[in-house]
């Protein structure tokens, strides 16, 4: 390392977010610049540990320790040559991922870990800012062609790697625009678009071909694409919404996160002026203490949202690493992202038993009650505790419950593939569906995750396919799926 006592002189520096009072009123990401001599400084904190934990906790292999020393050492390209290495997408991921490598940075043992996410999406920046991020035209044609459904992060990484490989490589997109969840499920405060479209600009240099309002199963059909193409990846990602089927669930006013997300998302790209699901000037109330829930917070605030109320089953976690998530698997604490340090109250250990609504039909209220946890036969229960029920006041009900799955959809019953118990796309460790020519990456075979998986999942299944087509691959090797039955 380039400053064996860097950790010991550096306390850990993250980037400055714009005052709270300035940032609701745009949709620009929420972050100043970060200075680059406070940047190398905090590269050098990464130690000389040995044994790289941070390598393990990414689902990418990211060669962090490399890039870190790098930064320190002010040598840019050969930073970025690292990088991508192992994520065609670190743009992606310096913005969206929760970083499960600084979970698992040694120093994070008794001090605070190392800034790697930010270290990393300054390396991405950089390179584009200083033209070092160009188009990687295949040496090689193979005359193999193959058809990627989705082009969510799995999708696009899939994608990448097989045109880079030589193939023929055609993206199906069912939607206006290409991107999946990164197009109209994240707020555009979270990561400007004008990111992901430069990357699929890119793509397109490559060779990549992309087809958007092209809903597989529909036009075209599984039969054609099959027919069309040599192999075929699907990568719809896992997209059916956990419902709350209670009392009062068909009142007007209670949506789906990612319906009310998208609409909010479409209204920034310019489709249209204001969106049909606003929080403005309303009493919001979102259920469910996730990323998407933050995400519907974080959107609720910048409409114009008159109170906000976020719903989570569980306790509040405590300040600190909880003793059953220790070091260095991903720490169950309490955590602040910038959504909730703009407003909007948060109840634990709440549970919604009915929603309620006037005589037109609409809700107006959420009647709840508090719960205690406790396990029984290996099994989480939630118990009412009685005497805490409460009405909370509502117009508007967002469900952030997280996902189920893929979208059942006529692309897979033509194509017949199997599912898991689950509800995903069953595959084996070679990311083989069972029928031929056709494999799964991403959250449509291993369900909802993080975009560090979808990218490694999406690069490792271009592996596979390359092999199927091939006969050999020369692309990394394939990172195991976590939900093979003999793990």
């Amino acid at each position: 390392m380039g400053d064996l006592w860097g950790f010991l002189e550096h306390g850990r520096r993250t980037p400055t977010r714009r005052p709270v009072t300035v940032r609701i009123r745009d949709w620009r990401e929420v972050y100043e610049d970060f200075p680059s001599e406070i940047l190398r400084e905090q590269a050098s904190r990464c130690m000389d540990c040995g044994i790289p934990f941070c390598n393990g906790g990414c689902p990418l292999g990211n060669l962090i320790p490399d890039w870190n020393d790098l930064v320190h050492r002010d040598m840019w390209q050969s930073a970025i040559d690292r990088l991508h290495a192992t994520n065609n997408f670190p743009e992606f991921t310096g913005r969206l991922c929760p970083a499960p490598c600084e979970a698992a940075c040694v120093l994070g043992i008794n001090s605070d870990p190392v800034t790697i996410k930010q270290v990393e999406l300054e390396i991405i920046e950089r390179a584009w800012g200083e033209g070092r991020v160009a188009p990687v035209i295949p040496a090689t044609v193979t005359g193999r062609r193959a058809a990627v459904v989705g082009s969510g992060p799995a999708g696009l990484a899939a994608a990448q790697q097989l045109t880079r490989a030589g193939h023929a490589v055609t993206v199906f997109e069912r939607d206006d625009r290409c991107g999946g969840l990164m197009r109209y499920g994240i707020p555009e405060f979270k990561m400007e678009k004008r990111f992901l479209d430069r990357r699929l600009e890119q793509m397109e240099q490559e060779g990549t071909e992309f087809r958007t309002n092209a809903e597989v199963g529909v036009d075209p059909t599984a039969d054609r694409l099959r027919a069309e193409f040599d192999a075929v990846v699907l990568a719809g990602g896992a997209l059916a919404g956990r419902d709350l089927p209670i009392p009062g669930r068909e009142l007007d006013g209670i949506h789906m996160a990612m319906e009310y997300l998208t609409w909010a998302n479409r209204v920034q790209a310019g489709d249209l002026n204001e969106s049909p699901i606003s929080a403005h000037g309303k009493q919001v109330i979102i259920i469910g203490g996730g990323d998407t829930g933050a995400d519907c917070l974080g959107t609720a605030h910048r409409q114009g949202a008159a109170s906000v109320h976020q719903f989570e089953i569980l306790p509040r976690p405590p300040d600190r690493r909880a003793p059953s998530t220790p070091w260095p698997t991903w720490p169950l604490m309490y955590q602040v992202s910038a959504a909730h340090e703009e407003g909007g109250v948060r109840e634990f250990a709440i549970n919604t038993e009915e929603f309620a609504g006037d005589g037109e039909g609409r809700v107006t209220a959420l009647r709840t009650y508090r719960v205690e946890q406790s396990l029984r036969n290996g099994r989480l229960h939630f118990e009412r505790v009685e005497g805490t029920e409460e009405e909370f006041p509502a117009d508007l009900v967002l469900l952030a419950l997280g996902f189920t799955g893929p979208e059942r959809s006529p692309m897979l019953e033509q194509l017949g593939v199997e599912m898991t118990p689950r509800g995903n796309v069953a595959r084996d460790a070679r990311w083989y569906t069972g029928v031929e020519g056709v494999f799964v990456a991403g959250d449509m075979g291993r369900g909802q995750s993080l975009i560090v998986w979808a990218i490694a999942e999406g690069r490792s299944c271009a592996a596979a396919v390359d092999r199927y087509l091939m006969g050999d691959t020369m692309m990394p090797t394939p990172v195991i799926p976590t939900d093979m039955p003999w793990r």
